[in-house]
């Protein structure tokens, strides 16, 4: 496992959220630390950090980082649904709050856990290993119309049938256990032609199967607004996302908040009363520049968007 992190987009976020001595922050999604470490700085001895992740590897990387953090601490190993309602229940109201979505360097690079393709490994993909559901559950007990489906719902695959397909043909022979056998599956059930385009031909599938066994998109659906609910008044959201689904997501969520009046556009004036709860902080979403692709080619598709909490009356 590497022993290195990269915190993606680092002082964009840091620009964005503009963290200040004395605040509390909370860092949905912990992983390495790295933008734990940038924001901790800043909030300085009289802030204070809360820190989240469902991963164990998280937490030991959290115990050795700590105590080298010139500011208050905090860590719950939780999902951050479970751990955004433990806050909400204890009235606590940080000043910013920010997700860092997808993997992590050291998930990626843990090669037991089996979420790259880019070697032999265990079919896992489990980002919190307490969890029962795998992906080599997935693989060998969903019919081909699931596998298909999810393939394309998650992975946006374009050859999702005939992926799902040369799975069954598959595990009808032998049960699926490795990621090796998943991939040699996808190169042959995929034009020739795709193996030399657009990024590795199992990218779309590893993609996919981890945002179910992890539940990913139903749990940042949940998570948006109770972060959202936690934040102060003047507070700022910010999440980095890796792929079009978590970025649609993200986008709606503040795009919604950010609007006013919701009258029909005939009507003379307005009538509903309804004032925009956020600002718009990124109007569109802040992507990684050359320089930084290039010195860490795992930032390419990430997609930062942020919005302050404006006071609204009765909110």
């Amino acid at each position: 496992m590497t022993q290195t992190h990269t915190p993606v987009l680092a002082g964009e976020l840091i620009d964005l959220v503009d963290p200040r001595p004395g605040e509390i922050a909370v860092d949905c999604t912990f992983g390495g630390g790295g933008h734990a470490r940038l924001i901790a700085d800043r909030i300085g001895p009289a802030g204070t950090l809360i820190c989240i992740d469902r991963d164990p590897i998280a937490e030991d990387r959290f115990a050795e980082l700590a105590p080298e953090l010139p500011c208050h601490t905090r860590f719950i190993r939780a999902d951050f649904v479970t751990a955004l309602e433990q806050l909400l229940e204890e009235r606590i109201e940080p000043d910013l709050v920010y997700v860092d979505l997808g993997m992590s360097s050291m998930q990626v690079d843990t090669w037991a856990r089996g979420f790259s393709y880019a070697y032999d490994a265990p079919l896992d993909m489990r980002m919190d290993p307490d969890q029962e559901l795998t992906a080599q559950e997935i693989l060998n007990s969903w019919d081909e119309r699931q596998l298909a489906r999810l393939l394309r719902k998650y992975g946006e695959e374009r050859y999702a049938g005939p992926i799902a397909r040369a799975i069954g043909r598959a595990r009808r022979q032998e049960e699926l256990s490795s990621t090796h056998q998943l991939v040699e599956l996808i190169k042959s059930a995929v034009p020739v032609h795709t193996h030399f385009a657009g990024g590795h031909p199992a990218r779309r599938t590893f993609q996919a199967l981890r945002i179910a066994v992890n539940d990913e998109l139903s749990q940042l659906d949940a998570a948006l607004p109770l972060a959202w609910k936690l934040l102060s008044q003047g507070g700022r959201f910010a999440a980095i996302s890796f792929h079009s689904l978590e970025d649609r997501s993200v986008k709606r969520f503040l795009v919604a908040l950010a609007r006013g009046c919701v009258c029909p556009p005939e009507l003379p004036v307005c009538v509903c009363g309804h004032l925009p709860e956020a600002e718009l902080l990124t109007r569109r979403a802040v992507a990684p520049t050359p320089g930084e692709i290039a010195a860490n080619p795992r930032a390419r598709s990430a997609h930062l968007r942020a919005a302050r909490k404006l006071e609204v009356q009765g909110k």
